[in-house]
């Protein structure tokens, strides 16, 4: 168990698709076979650069998400390492069969990046969110699924995949996001959890992925100044999804509190909720956008409207002991 890190607000602050970017052109200076593919979004995925300079490694499809991931899938096939970039919206419905039959099925070695995920593109409403991706994509066999929180976790998360021969969705959203942790401290193993909390008996756990995980450490940090010592689980692996670091916690917690960037069905509470059920039952609170069309506006507007922000993940810890 980590403590929790010192949120400084004063740092760097980059969107996670530009870490994405970064460390995939340290990696295709060194690897020819690592090649990225767009549909008219290398703007969006800041993966301009990485076009600049790398053009005989790159592949523009236009707007036809269904063949980015089957050209993807056939270039794994040929021994390239192919990093499919598009918005979320749509990379996990219009080419959904595509990531489950050519990628999954096949076990090819292709990495989906969605862009843009959860309402990042707020005020362009129901169209452009993607708040079903995870139960989607989760839903398919042999599929792994991630939600890195900061530049740190994004650039390590992306070095180990590189590393290996399966596929992958990687969701990101499109702003700048504070950082969580710091190039010299950022701990990190594939596939496991970071458990961060400043005792070693936490009295509730909060269970975050993605841009929640620092209004989740923020919480924890106000509801220790009141007595509450919370766990924050950076559940940054959705998929495989880590038992073990859930039921760890469940000797000394009153409960559970999971906060998404998701509709409420599918997503990282379900998980929680069926790992808890089966081995440690417990109270889990579920923060999740609705099951409705959320409102238009920035991303900020809409977290603060459903709770999904420091304040709303404090109340739901705190429900757990009324």
């Amino acid at each position: 168990m980590h403590k929790l890190p010192e949120l400084n607000t004063v740092g760097n602050k980059i969107p996670n698709r530009q870490a994405i970017c970064d460390t995939l052109m340290a990696a295709a200076a060194d690897d020819r076979n690592v090649v990225a593919l767009c549909s008219d979004s290398r703007g969006s995925a800041s993966m301009t650069p990485f076009f600049n300079a790398f053009p005989q490694q790159s592949i523009e499809v236009g707007i036809a998400e269904q063949n980015l991931v089957s050209i993807s899938a056939g270039l794994a096939k040929c021994g390239k390492k192919p990093y499919a970039f598009s918005p979320a919206c749509f990379l996990s419905t219009r080419s959904y069969e595509q990531a489950k039959i050519d990628c999954a099925y096949s076990d090819t070695n292709v990495k989906l990046i969605g862009i843009s995920g959860g309402v990042s593109y707020g005020a362009l409403g129901m169209s452009h969110h993607s708040a079903q991706d995870i139960a989607a994509f989760s839903a398919i066999p042999n599929m792994r699924v991630y939600l890195p929180s900061d530049q740190h976790q994004t650039a390590k998360l992306i070095r180990a995949l590189l590393t290996d021969q399966k596929c992958a969705y990687v969701r990101v959203g499109r702003n700048p996001v504070e950082d969580i942790y710091s190039a010299e401290n950022c701990p990190f193993e594939m596939d496991k959890a970071t458990v961060l909390c400043d005792t070693e008996n936490p009295d509730a756990a909060i269970v975050a992925c993605g841009e929640m995980v620092r209004p989740a450490i923020e919480a924890a940090k106000a509801l220790a100044a009141s007595g509450i010592h919370a766990a924050v689980v950076d559940m940054y692996c959705v998929k495989p999804f880590d038992t073990e670091a859930i039921l760890k916690l469940a000797p000394t917690v009153k409960g559970y509190v999971t906060v998404e960037e998701h509709a409420p069905f599918g997503g990282l509470g379900s998980m929680v909720s069926q790992a808890v059920a089966a081995a440690c039952p417990k109270r889990v609170v579920n923060l999740a956008l609705p099951d409705a069309p959320v409102i238009t506006g920035t991303s900020k507007e809409v977290f603060d409207t459903y709770g999904l922000n420091a304040e709303g993940i404090r109340q739901a810890v705190r429900s757990l002991f009324a």
